[in-house]
């Protein structure tokens, strides 16, 4: 796939990460991640054993993350490393593959989570900081181009999981299972072409300004109705008149 190709730039590895953060100041508490190697069709060959580790935030978790994560304060106190500390286990988790690899996320609010735990500290690895903010992609965002519900809006990470099939790692709301959940979203999104084309049949009918005479004309072809140039100027014609 062509837009895959132009996100990886040729790199051969993926680590996909997931961050939970703070309630208010969305510092990082906790990453997931899953290392990745590629095929040369950009498939998944193989995974490395997950990471996960907590981080000491500066400020209180809040207790809306606490119950949708199981983590406290108590637990970042007892058993979390320092934000400088937790990079440097997650780089080395990663081995030389840091300066190689994309790192994939499913949405953008872990981007925010880390770039915030950089300003609420004066001590981390810059080198690996900038690595990360400069080979960064949202998958998400990616995925949305091609999947999108009967009403044009993005699915979740498990909704999406749940579409193409792939086994879900619990427990929910855990960052190694969903950095896990988001490879393997990557990987049948990479495998099930059939599924990425009926899905994007569906889902491009709710572009945005699509004019109506083609969103019609598109809805038609999606119900396997054939449609001809003659019924094409009618939706035009009954369109402008």
């Amino acid at each position: 796939m062509k837009k895959i190709d132009r996100l990886l730039k040729g790199r051969k590895y993926i680590a996909f990460v997931d961050f939970e953060g703070t309630q208010f100041s969305h510092e990082m508490i906790a990453i997931g991640a899953v290392l990745c190697s590629l095929n040369r069709y950009n498939q998944i060959k193989t995974y490395k054993e997950p990471f996960k580790i907590l981080v000491k935030p500066k400020n209180k978790i809040g207790t809306f993350v606490t119950e949708l994560t199981q983590i406290t304060d108590e637990m970042v106190k007892k058993e979390g490393k320092s934000f400088n500390d937790a990079l440097l286990l997650f780089k080395k988790y990663l081995g030389t593959k840091w300066k190689k690899c994309l790192f994939a996320t499913y949405g953008t609010h872990d981007l925010k989570i880390f770039n915030q735990s950089i300003a609420y500290n004066f001590q981390f690895p810059k080198d690996f900081c900038s690595q990360f903010q400069k080979n960064y992609a949202d998958f998400a965002g990616f995925i949305d181009d091609f999947v999108r519900d009967g009403k044009g809006n993005p699915l979740s990470l498990v909704h999406n999981c749940e579409l193409f099939e792939v086994e879900i790692m619990e427990p929910a709301h855990d960052p190694r299972s969903d950095a896990v959940n988001l490879a393997r979203l990557y990987d049948a999104f990479m495998k099930r072409q059939d599924i990425v084309k009926e899905e994007f049949k569906k889902s491009v009918i709710h572009t945005a300004h699509l004019p109506e005479p083609i969103r019609q004309a598109m809805i038609k072809l999606n119900n396997n109705e054939p449609i001809t140039p003659e019924d094409y100027d009618a939706l035009v014609k009954e369109y402008i008149k």
